[in-house]
């Protein structure tokens, strides 16, 4: 359990909702307890589902930029938290709903795109802010949403699309109002609680291994280059620039 999360069971549906305001950033420690908790939801025999949803201004922001900023060694065990939580919603043999609402960013799109489905409020935004952030992440999972030429814009720009572009493109299932997402991600949940556990599993299992690309080793692959740019004067110089609320200045930073 953590302070930047809770669970609850009940009917063979486990529930873990990211509640960490201002905006449902996870530190260190929260990424690390999150893989933990969905690791232990799928050793759980009672547990036949898992939904991961949220509460508050938005779904999830991703990794705390400004842990980073104050101790930039820790990279290293944010990326370790990052992959193992992804990890255990993907390779976990539990289907997981994702059910976004608001900002869906960065650590956010990981959860996602590891998810078996998605189910999203209108307002649901997808995007991935990593360049600007001075570091990478999270591409592997948006590929396993959106087709690789969009991943490829939305990631050098940093732009957002909102949930009926990403219902347009097959990314999520089903839109449904804000005040229904939890009512509508419980009803799937039902249907596939009720079906054998063991053919469940067991289909999770078959479908991952038919997959077009191992999206855990890609994205190991990502985050090497996501060390290799925190050790860059550009990286360190978005970084300041996010946290000090000012257009970065990447000439000035190569200079230094």
């Amino acid at each position: 359990m953590s302070d930047q999360f809770w669970t609850k069971t009940e009917a063979g549906i486990a529930e873990v909702v990211i509640e960490n305001p201002p905006v449902n950033a996870l530190n260190s420690k929260g990424w690390r307890a999150l893989s933990q908790t969905i690791d232990r939801l799928n050793a759980d025999d009672a547990v036949r589902v898992i939904i991961i949803r949220a509460e508050g201004r938005g779904f999830c922001a991703g990794v705390d930029i400004k842990e980073l900023q104050e101790h930039p060694e820790l990279i290293l065990e944010v990326n370790a938290g990052n992959y193992e939580t992804f990890r255990a919603i993907h390779k976990g043999l539990k289907p997981v709903i994702a059910a976004p609402h608001g900002y869906v960013l960065g650590g956010g799109i990981g959860i996602c795109g590891s998810a078996d489905i998605i189910i999203a409020s209108p307002d649901a935004k997808f995007g991935v802010p990593e360049v600007d952030r001075g570091a990478l992440g999270a591409g592997a999972h948006l590929q396993r949403m959106f087709p690789l030429q969009k991943v490829r814009q939305m990631y050098f720009t940093g732009e957002m699309i909102d949930a009926e572009e990403a219902y347009r493109l097959n990314a999520i299932e089903r839109i449904v109002p804000r005040e229904q997402l939890r009512d509508a991600a419980f009803e799937l949940a039902q249907k596939i609680a009720a079906k054998s556990p063991t053919m469940i599993s067991l289909a999770k299992e078959a479908l991952n291994g038919v997959e077009h690309s191992d999206v855990d080793r890609h994205y190991r692959w990502e985050q090497g280059f996501t060390a290799q740019a925190y050790l860059t004067a550009e990286s360190q110089e978005a970084r300041d620039a996010f946290v000090q609320k000012r257009d970065a200045d990447f000439a000035a930073a190569n200079k230094k």
